[in-house]
């Protein structure tokens, strides 16, 4: 207890800022708890730990410093807690009445999906336990611990839109929820929140399209399709002309593979298409299963390494509103990387940006030999994206050309690709470009910066002796 006129150093969250207040009001105050969620004062705050609840983490060991040993010997009683379950206790010395116990997935690549549908259950778990206990305020950690090697942008974007859905859906009686996050986990958080909630048109329009392609079904979990079987009610029953309609429509759902849709044999066809006999309908078909493959692979491999190379990235809009994405060639060190991955890393970046109109941008600048980029890979990667991708690029613009990239553009978009030629802009230098994007509206590397600037005064430079030259031969 504290001593007699001593503030308490717990936190009410009456006293925290809420998300729609102002940034400055909320740096304020946040500091307050510093991301220890043991010092809320909340109905119930969320511990994250181990199957057998003995996990040794920051925020396991703080609840446990606050709470006093009667914890130790409740979590004895429980017999331990699967993964992705919840389990609770009383917050016995805590501000909390309640700890809410649950228990993280161990992150692993191969099995990222397994990972995905653990962790939407602790958060969702979290929740049901909060409203079958009536209770007012939750407290959340982050679940995914550094030791279990989650991922923390993609961990929390589960947590955000899972508690975001149960609050829509069943949180009538949940009035606060609060994240306590630690100096890390911040800038994460705050770069997410206004996707999922977004305190105004603008943000949510601003935030639409950085939304990753699978945000989970009505709840917020994860959607396998592969799992996903449609079976129509009487199937077999064609009498009925009442049904026609719905029934047509669920058993075109049954299936995905050729053997569920009776194509035949799937080789038959590749051969088919290669003897140029196959119907643009079948090859449209045959391509879009083959980038869906590519699809799944890209959503299910850790291309954590191919991202922190920052060559691409989402930015703003250009002047009709489309999307901007942004390449920069000399992120890309070819020679160095497995390019399959660099592949599966734009599909899987790219493919909820294709939906509508988009523009690209890619700064060819200082790049070297071990930036290019061969002509293969383009035109496997232009084979392979889906027809979203060709339709809907509306410009590609080719920032700081070389003459060599001039006629290698020209040949790679006259006769390896069609449909392309038109929509390549070459662009010499910055301003040119913010006729067509505004510069608050694009992210621009520093030493393109640096360069275009440099260029910039060395052609000024030339000009004006030039202009020196010609005023001196005709006087």
């Amino acid at each position: 207890m504290d001593p007699l006129g001593a503030r308490s150093q717990f936190v009410e969250v009456q006293n925290l800022p809420t998300w729609d207040q102002p940034q400055g009001v909320q740096d304020e105050l946040y500091s307050l708890d510093n991301g220890d969620v043991a010092l809320l004062n909340c109905t119930a705050i969320i511990n994250t730990s181990n199957e057998t609840l003995t996990d040794k983490n920051p925020v396991s060991d703080s609840i446990h410093r606050y709470s006093g040993p009667e914890l130790r010997d409740e979590l004895l009683k429980l017999k331990g807690c699967r993964t992705g379950e919840a389990k609770m206790t009383e917050g016995f010395n805590l501000a909390a009445r309640f700890i809410i116990h649950t228990v993280g997935p161990k992150y692993k690549a191969k099995y990222r999906t397994a990972a995905e549908s653990s962790l939407y259950s602790c958060y969702r778990n979290v929740m049901q336990l909060a409203k079958e206990h009536a209770m007012a305020s939750v407290g959340f950690c982050v679940v995914s611990t550094v030791k279990r090697g989650y991922p923390l942008e993609d961990a929390t974007h589960i947590a955000l839109r899972t508690v975001r859905r149960f609050l829509e859906n069943h949180g009538e009686n949940i009035e606060t929820v609060v994240f306590a996050v630690s100096d890390v986990e911040e800038p994460v958080y705050r770069k997410l929140m206004p996707l999922y909630y977004p305190r105004s048109k603008k943000e949510e329009r601003i935030g639409l399209p950085l939304l990753p392609a699978d945000i989970g079904n009505a709840e917020g979990e994860p959607v396998v399709l592969e799992r996903q079987i449609r079976i129509a009610e009487k199937p077999g029953n064609l009498e009925d002309d009442s049904g026609d309609d719905s029934l047509e429509s669920d058993l075109g759902l049954v299936g995905s593979h050729a053997f569920a849709r009776m194509e035949g044999d799937v080789d038959k066809q590749r051969k088919l298409i290669l003897q140029g006999q196959m119907s643009d309908a079948a090859q449209q078909k045959q391509h879009q299963r083959n980038y869906n493959r590519w699809l799944c692979r890209a959503r299910a491999e850790d291309l954590s390494d191919i991202a922190a190379l920052k060559a691409l990235y989402q930015t703003g809009v250009d002047l009709c509103g489309r999307t901007v994405m942004v390449v920069v060639g000399r992120n890309i060190p070819v020679t160095l990387i497995d390019m399959e991955k660099a592949l599966l890393y734009f599909i899987h970046v790219m493919d909820h940006i294709t939906v509508k109109e988009y523009v690209m941008v890619y700064f060819h600048t200082l790049t070297g030999e071990h930036n290019h980029l061969d002509t293969d890979f383009l035109k496997k990667l232009y084979d392979i994206v889906d027809a979203k991708f060709k339709k809907n690029l509306r410009a590609f613009y080719f920032v700081h050309p070389t003459f060599r990239s001039k006629v290698s553009t020209w040949f790679f978009t006259t006769f390896s690709v069609s449909g392309l030629k038109e929509k390549v802009h070459h662009i010499e230098n910055l301003q040119q470009l913010f006729t067509c994007i505004l510069p608050e509206q694009i992210d621009i590397p520093p030493f393109v910066l640096e360069y275009d600037s440099r260029v910039s005064i060395q052609c000024f430079t030339k000009i004006i002796q030039l202009s020196i030259e010609d005023k001196g031969r005709y006087t």
